[in-house]
């Protein structure tokens, strides 16, 4: 199509040079006829009529030069008065008029605009012509020269259907080759980007996990590249984290293995003893291995609890129901629970709050079990005559809570882990616990869109602290 379109257009613009090129060349044609045959000749004689000799000779003898003009005599009307290439015994011969308005535009111009004018023998079409007026004896008229007469225009057509099959043949070989050059070329620019894609993700496949397309944002396929990237990311992030949970798994077993193993233990080795050498011991012993077998039993039941509780946190079997409460009677019912429990080690628990705490809108059982986790782990680590402070302070749209205790506190290195399940810093003291406490209070915090945050320092104590929104609607 690209072919034939060009041919057309080269065609038709080569006509318009050729005739352009050819009336230029030829401007001035009728009016050296003029000055060279009608000074010693008239183009009427004495009666008035055409001095058809005198045109017969002009005709033939520039026909004789140039077989594609033709010459014909025009009164001021426009109407032909003599040509020898019209059958005058023809009525309607005089009564063709040729539109004068194109032979004045050429006239006036000078011959140096290009003006197509209608053919005599057919007034349908337009043609290039020369054109000049005369004035002779009282004679006016025109001298109108076409200069593309019929035999050129038949030889013309008869050459014009090979030049069209060559031209034609050509230019279309020649577009064909270039566009498929073009196309080549453009493929391949094309597809470079995609070539580059495909490698990284063989490369990928092959195992090159950390493998990227550099610069994707300035590629040509920019969207799919950046796409490809994130992809990689995603799928690297997301086996990282498989390995991650692979190794939590088989620690989380060899964690509730040890812990588990240990008060069955001790329960299993009391129950024999006592089973064994029941009739030996006297009844202080035997209340002693009661406690301790009881006390195991507490310790192995809590830490059931915690790992079916911390198992339904992360599964997201739990959904939090909200509801507005007033954690002040929330605090005031946990501190009058822990009361006995510190009196026992000597602590002193003190409850910091105002009159005026606002409603907070929460999970009032899941952040009671928060508090209670917090309060778990300050009594344990709190020594004898030390202190816990539970403060609740008011903020501009949250309520925040504090649990302050004066234990060992913990090192900077050691506090981003101990919200980790089964991981525990490391400060002097036994451990008792599966380490799951901290871990369920950041679940608790996570599904409330809270964060649990910890300020501590060796030797200074550690205080928890968390935030719960201010309930702005009413009952």
């Amino acid at each position: 199509m690209a072919g034939i379109g060009y041919t057309i257009t080269s065609i038709y613009f080569s006509n318009q040079y050729f005739y352009q090129t050819t009336q230029r060349l030829n401007a001035g044609l009728a009016e050296d006829l003029i000055k060279e045959k009608f000074i010693d000749n008239h183009p009427f004689d004495s009666t008035g009529n055409v001095n058809k000799a005198l045109f017969g000779d002009i005709m033939h003898n520039m026909m004789a030069v140039n077989r594609a003009i033709e010459i014909y005599l025009l009164d001021d009307k426009g109407y032909v008065q003599y040509s020898v290439v019209l059958d005058h015994n023809v009525p309607d011969t005089k009564q063709r008029k040729i539109d004068l308005a194109p032979v004045h535009k050429f006239i006036n111009s000078e011959g140096k605009d290009y003006v197509l004018g209608e053919d005599p023998k057919n007034l349908d079409n337009r043609t290039i012509f020369s054109a000049a007026k005369f004035n002779r004896h009282g004679h006016e008229g025109y001298i109108y020269i076409v200069l593309a007469g019929k035999d050129f225009l038949a030889t013309r057509s008869d050459l014009l259907n090979g030049y069209l099959m060559h031209i034609g043949l050509g230019g279309s070989l020649l577009t064909l080759f270039f566009s498929t050059l073009l196309g080549i070329l453009a493929i391949w620019h094309l597809t470079r980007s995609l070539r580059e894609i495909i490698f990284a993700a063989k490369r990928f496949q092959e195992g090159d996990l950390k493998y990227r397309i550099k610069n994707a944002d300035q590629t040509d396929l920019a969207n799919v590249a950046t796409t490809y990237n994130h992809m990689a990311d995603t799928i690297l992030s997301d086996i990282e984290k498989i390995k991650s949970i692979d190794e939590l798994r088989k620690e989380l077993i060899a964690n509730i293995s040890h812990d588990l193993r240990t008060p069955l233990a001790i329960i299993q080795g009391y129950t024999e003893t006592l089973h064994m050498k029941n009739s030996e011991l006297s009844a202080e012993e035997q209340e002693n291995y009661l406690r301790v077998i009881s006390s195991g039993s507490e310790r192995l039941a809590k830490l059931i609890s915690q790992l079916f509780e911390y198992s339904k946190l992360e599964s997201n079997q739990i959904q939090p129901e909200k509801e507005p409460f007033l954690i002040s009677e929330l605090a005031n019912d946990i501190h009058r629970n822990y009361s006995i429990l510190t009196m026992k080690k000597n602590i002193d628990l003190k409850l910091s709050m105002s009159d005026d705490i606002p409603l907070v809108f929460a999970d009032i059982s899941l952040v009671e079990r928060a508090i209670q986790n917090l309060m778990d782990n300050a009594v344990k680590f709190t020594p004898e005559n030390g202190e816990i402070i539970v403060k609740i302070e008011t903020m501009e749209t949250q309520v925040k809570i504090v649990i302050q205790d004066s234990g060992p506190g913990i090192k900077k290195e050691n506090q981003p882990l101990i919200f980790e399940r089964y991981k525990q810093a490391n400060t002097g003291q036994e451990k008792e616990g599966a380490g799951l406490g901290l871990a369920i209070v950041r679940k608790i915090m996570d599904i409330h869109d809270s964060k649990i945050t910890v300020l501590s320092n060796p030797n200074e104590g550690t205080a928890f602290s968390f935030a719960l929104p201010i309930y702005g609607g009413t009952f």
